[in-house]
């Protein structure tokens, strides 16, 4: 009986908790979606507040957001780094992780704790070289990012897709060999189909980080080229000034694609992260 009990007050307070934690995280949010529907002076004066009928704007904000940025322009750039990133780390990382498990050999095992190991460089230690070297081999554009992205993704994404193909039994890809399957046929017709939860989630994970990076592409790329959260920072004006009507209203529109993404997705985050870490 006691043992009942103890087991329901800890059920209860980890559901407690996790509330509490939920709520932390959601009112950032709820706060800058209410904001940006208020004039930029009551934002300041009252950033905790409902907006009233006196404070109320509607689209205003998201109009000046809009144009000040340049959002479809900087929608258009961060649309094709994201898309052409993932596709590249999702495809390229999971031939990568299928090679070195399948392989076996030591020079295999060494290149798979070299992508390990590359989890665990803080981006700080090389983001000058990096950028130097990429304006040197030219890669100081939007395809050149990708390619840097696929760099920097690699790590985690090897790790959790060998993971799961180690769970995968190895007669599966025997039987596709006795049948006439090449490498690449027994790839694509039989191995990554079963890495789907995987790959959803190395995709996942990768577009939350690409799509709302500044670092990089500002190291990169510049202004020349503004992604949203370069963008942005561009309605940041001079001595601090800042129209924080257009900055909340274009944050909400920079939030919603990523958001709707995970939405639709995020059944296989754990699924995909159970199999790629835990059985790996």
């Amino acid at each position: 009986m006691r043992n009942n009990r103890a087991a329901n007050w800890a059920d209860r307070f980890w559901v407690l908790l996790l509330t509490v934690l939920t709520i932390a995280f959601l009112i950032p949010i709820l706060l800058v979606l209410m904001n940006s529907f208020k004039g930029q002076f009551y934002i300041s004066d009252a950033p905790f507040a409902f907006p009233s009928e006196e404070t109320f704007v509607g689209w205003k904000n998201y109009w000046n957001g809009i144009q000040k940025v340049g959002f479809f322009s900087a929608f258009g750039y961060s649309l094709f780094i994201t898309v052409g990133s993932v596709a590249a780390i999702v495809l390229l990382t999971a031939m990568t992780a299928w090679y070195l498990v399948r392989s076996g050999s030591k020079l295999s095992n060494g290149l798979y704790y070299l992508f390990v190991f590359s989890m665990i460089v803080p981006f700080q230690m090389v983001m000058f070289t990096m950028s130097k070297i990429a304006n040197l081999l030219g890669l100081d554009h939007p395809a050149g990012l990708i390619v840097l992205y696929l760099g920097f993704g690699s790590g985690l994404s090897v790790f959790l897709y060998s993971g799961f193909i180690r769970s995968i039994p190895l007669s599966i890809e025997e039987a596709a060999v006795m049948d006439g399957c090449k490498p690449l046929q027994t790839f694509f017709q039989v191995v990554f189909p079963i890495l789907k939860p995987t790959a959803i989630t190395v995709a996942i994970l990768n577009a939350m980080w690409i799509w709302n990076d500044y670092l990089l592409p500002y190291l990169v790329i510049g202004s020349r080229y503004r992604t949203i959260p370069i963008a942005v920072q561009y309605l940041q004006g001079g001595y601090g000034s800042r129209d924080m009507g257009a900055l909340m209203a274009t944050l909400v529109l920079a939030i919603i694609p990523i958001v709707i993404f995970y939405l639709i997705c995020q059944k296989y985050i754990i699924k995909g992260v159970m199999a790629g870490a835990v059985k790996g």
